[in-house]
């Protein structure tokens, strides 16, 4: 996760000159007409680098293609999305998908559960999300983690694989405080989006929670926009709303 901790083990406060977009959807067709612009704008932002999320096996490979035209700037993912879970097949694309993590990805997935929309059976999504986190531990990368109306299954998850060696990240996190606790206790990290600037957000003291030292941002671009930018394709420029918003409930500064 190096390329991650080499920015966030610095602290909090560095975010505004300096940050990491830890998870952008950068391969997504939403950006196909003006995708050297948004890297452009990101870096103007400050941006250090951005984690382009390879959710599928096709969108890895687009993520891998632009992280090569940005070399120590853009860094790819590779994983199967819960969504897409009944469709993995272990047998067939296990062996892909690990070609393109050893092909110079920086973590497994965006894998996990989703309850919430269920578009995958449970036990599809269960079975490729173990079988990722079985990747990631011979592999010794990280994992980017999907969880929605998933709670006790995560955390159970998260913690056999925290223990067995696994680091990695619950990004996008709107889930409990409980579950926050069980992923920083075996050393993951929880990452935060544009959700925490819409008005329904409640929950500050989940913000507090986390410390420095676990505390990722993101922009899940292109969904999520922050306020001001709510309702409009998201980018990695934006991710100092949700810094500002984060420091609000820290009580700190975001310079």
């Amino acid at each position: 996760m190096e390329v991650w901790n080499r920015r966030f083990d610095g602290g909090f406060h560095f975010l505004m000159t300096d940050f990491i977009d830890s998870h952008a959807h950068l391969a997504d067709p939403a950006f196909d007409g003006d995708r050297d612009e948004v890297i452009a704008r990101a870096r103007a932002a400050g941006a250090r680098a951005l984690i382009c999320i390879g959710e599928s096996l096709a969108t890895a490979e687009r993520a891998r293609d632009l992280a090569r035209n940005h070399p120590q700037f853009l860094f790819f993912t590779a994983g199967v999305h819960p969504h897409d879970a009944a469709t993995f097949s272990s047998a067939r694309d296990l062996p892909r998908l690990e070609e393109a993590l050893r092909g110079g990805a920086r973590a497994v997935g965006e894998c996990g559960l989703d309850y919430h929309y269920d578009n995958s059976p449970r036990l599809a999504q269960r079975e490729a999300f173990e079988a990722q986190l079985d990747a990631a531990r011979r592999l010794r990368l990280p994992v980017v983690v999907h969880t929605r109306d998933a709670e006790d299954d995560t955390r159970a998850l998260v913690l056999s694989s925290g223990r067995a060696g696994v680091t990695g990240v619950l990004h996008c996190f709107t889930g409990s405080h409980d579950l926050a606790r069980a992923a920083i206790d075996v050393g993951w990290y929880v990452s935060f989006s544009g959700i925490i600037t819409f008005k329904k957000w409640t929950d500050d003291a989940l913000l507090r929670l986390i410390p420095d030292d676990r505390l990722l941002v993101e922009s899940d671009a292109p969904y999520l926009a922050p306020v001001p930018h709510r309702g409009k394709r998201n980018e990695p420029a934006w991710v100092s709303f949700t810094v500002d918003r984060l420091a609000v409930a820290r009580r700190t500064t975001a310079t």
